[in-house]
């Protein structure tokens, strides 16, 4: 394994973009249904045209109650208001089940966006990357974007709507009163721009601290174990408590200038009402305005400051998706460093023939980890890897996968470049068993189909046999279909092993990657995973890494990796007369018996 250098170890931080650049892509996926769209708007409009009709009503009744002129036209009149709140709560009805499904919409396509290019970077985006800050960025932050959509589209067209129209009536009413009524809209405005320009950092780091804690506690749960093992609750405890307390102050940080900014902004629409109340006071005791007309005005300003009053809370789930956005298209925009040519054609059933043809590679820019790495293995034959910690192994086979792509030189199959062939297509061709085998959180059955989703119940239990794992399977409660855990953790560590070669041999391709598959189990236990294994690697290009060196003697090529090149090549018995590494390698291993394999060569001389 080689050390992958990164730039942070924890979170990273997403690149800072304009409001705008966030709003319109966000709002661009509204785009892709203009039918809900237009039909919202268009529900919206008459919503808010069915509730104008409310002070003009009361203004008229008012106005003949007063004159003693009403009659039985009342009852008229509390039909046509009955009427009117019908149509309404009616109007409002289909907006909001309309507006449900278009934002429903909206955010599966947004979260589809998001899986599917996470699916598509590659694996050294993921080396540089905390998984809890990934899982923040996928459930978190696409929610903080997702309240922009459902309180944007909703309560802010809505709002928009109702102050034009109510605007409209109250200057049919009276344009002085309604100039006078505008007075707090200068004050309202001010406060919304102050607090814009500066709540941005205010909110992106209320959502950086979240990521560092999610991190953390993602990252303590994988380890409780060891964690558990070394003692070292309280230390933990102390980390998660300074992350929580990072973000309890960043919370309260924004908690802060939202009492001062919703307090401040509520005060200013009242003026408004105020001015109104006493100046219309004055001209109805004037003669000027009817009392009727006084409390339909006063109707409508209120009509007025109710949606001005919910754009301003709207600012601050503004910002907050703001600084969520940013982090969502920051895995949206990252480039796919591992992906396909135009015109990349498909690989069918391949030979197995591999190719290295001076082969480098860099994690960073300059500081090469491969060095002109040269391998042809012909089909069918077993090539091991071997060396000490940190020569570049993994990296290898990692190249053959294409986790990586090669800063230089080539890798073919049957002939074809890597990079000339789709990204499926390669990956049909080669299974994977690895030191750490991960089983997905499910049961035995959907683990080992997972190698070949349309298979037969017969071939998978014939996978399972082939990889010596059917007889422990049965002996489980409910068989094939046993929860493993997350991570196979119900399983010991040589059961997760055999269930991964299943999975493989289910696959059947024609080039395999073994990847210390025996290591970190014991003597029994690898005996018979190394006897799934040769079933598995029959007749198949096998690349083998191995620490233990007893378990590649017999490929046909053995190579020997250090510093990142090959200073040996050739069978066991070739090395082993050379006296070079892999000799040096080999005797030491053989007189360093396991405790496991003393006690089981003790148990066998009695």
């Amino acid at each position: 394994m080689v050390w992958h250098d990164t730039d942070n170890d924890e979170t990273m931080v997403a690149r800072k973009r304009p409001a705008g650049e966030i709003f319109r892509r966000v709002f661009g996926y509204v785009g892709r249904y203009p039918a809900f769209a237009a039909g919202t708007m268009l529900c919206a409009v008459l919503t808010t045209v069915a509730g104008l009709a409310f002070p003009k009503l009361t203004q008229v009744l008012v106005d003949q109650l007063i004159a003693g002129t009403t009659g039985e036209r009342i009852w008229w009149m509390a039909g046509a208001l009955l009427g009117a709140c019908f149509l309404r709560d009616f109007f409002n009805f289909l907006r909001i089940q309309l507006n449900n499904r278009f934002e429903q919409r909206v955010i599966f396509d947004m979260r589809r966006d998001l899986y599917d290019k996470l699916q598509r970077l590659s694996v050294r985006y993921y080396d540089q990357r905390a998984t809890g800050d990934l899982m923040t960025r996928v459930i978190d932050d696409v929610n903080a974007v997702e309240r922009v959509l459902i309180d944007g589209i909703e309560q802010g067209t809505v709002s928009v709507l109702a102050i034009a129209g109510v605007g409209y009536m109250m200057f049919t009413f009276s344009p002085q009163l309604t100039g006078w009524a505008l007075v707090p809209i200068p004050l309202l405005v001010g406060g919304a721009l102050v607090y814009t320009l500066t709540a941005h950092n205010r909110y992106r780091r209320v959502r950086e601290a979240t990521s560092e804690m999610n991190a953390l506690l993602n990252d303590n749960l994988q380890g409780i174990r060891q964690i558990k093992g070394y003692g070292r609750e309280p230390h933990e405890l102390a980390r998660f408590a300074e992350k929580a307390g990072k973000l309890r102050a960043a919370t309260l940080v924004v908690m802060s200038a939202w009492s001062v900014y919703g307090p401040a902004m509520e005060f200013a629409a009242w003026l408004g009402y105020v001015v109104v109340f006493g100046l219309g006071g004055w001209m109805v005791w004037q003669g000027r305005l009817t009392v009727g007309e006084l409390v339909g005005f006063l109707g409508y300003v209120g009509m007025f400051y109710g949606p001005v009053r919910s754009l301003h809370g709207l600012n601050q789930l503004f910002q907050a998706g703001r600084a969520a956005g940013e982090r969502v298209f920051d895995i949206l925009d990252a480039p796919v460093e591992v992906g396909e040519k135009p015109g990349a054609h498909v690989l069918t059933k391949t030979r197995g023939e591999v190719v290295f043809e001076n082969v480098r590679f860099e994690y960073r820019p300059g500081l090469p980890v491969l060095h002109d790495i040269s391998i042809q293995a012909r089909p069918g034959e077993t090539i091991a890897l071997v060396g000490p910690t940190g020569s570049g192994k993994t990296t290898v086979v990692n190249l053959l996968a294409r986790f990586y792509d090669v800063t230089g030189g080539r890798i073919l199959l049957d002939g074809h470049d890597l990079r000339d062939v789709t990204l499926a297509s390669l990956r049909q061709q080669i299974g994977i068993v690895s030191q750490e085998a991960f089983l997905f959180n499910g049961t035995i059955r959907e683990n080992i189909l997972y190698g070949r989703l349309d298979a037969s119940e017969a071939e998978m239990i014939a996978a399972a046999q082939a990889a010596n794992c059917h007889e422990f399977i049965q002996r489980l409660p409910q068989g094939y279909d046993s929860k493993v855990g997350e991570r196979g953790v119900k399983l010991s560590v040589g059961e997760k092993q055999r269930v991964s070669i299943a999975r493989a041999l289910l696959k059947d391709p024609p080039i395999l990657i073994l990847d210390e598959a025996t290591a970190s189990v014991d003597t029994a236990t690898e005996k018979l995973i190394q006897e799934a294994l040769e079933r598995l690697m029959a007749h198949r290009t096998s690349f083998v890494i191995a620490h233990r060196l007893s378990t590649v003697r017999h490929a046909d090529q053995i190579l020997v990796l250090k510093a990142g090149r090959i200073i040996e090549r050739g069978t066991h018995e070739e090395l082993m007369e050379r006296g070079g590494l892999y000799a040096h390698l080999c005797r030491v291993q053989s007189t360093a018996l396991t405790i496991e394999e003393q006690i089981e060569a003790e148990a066998a001389a009695r």
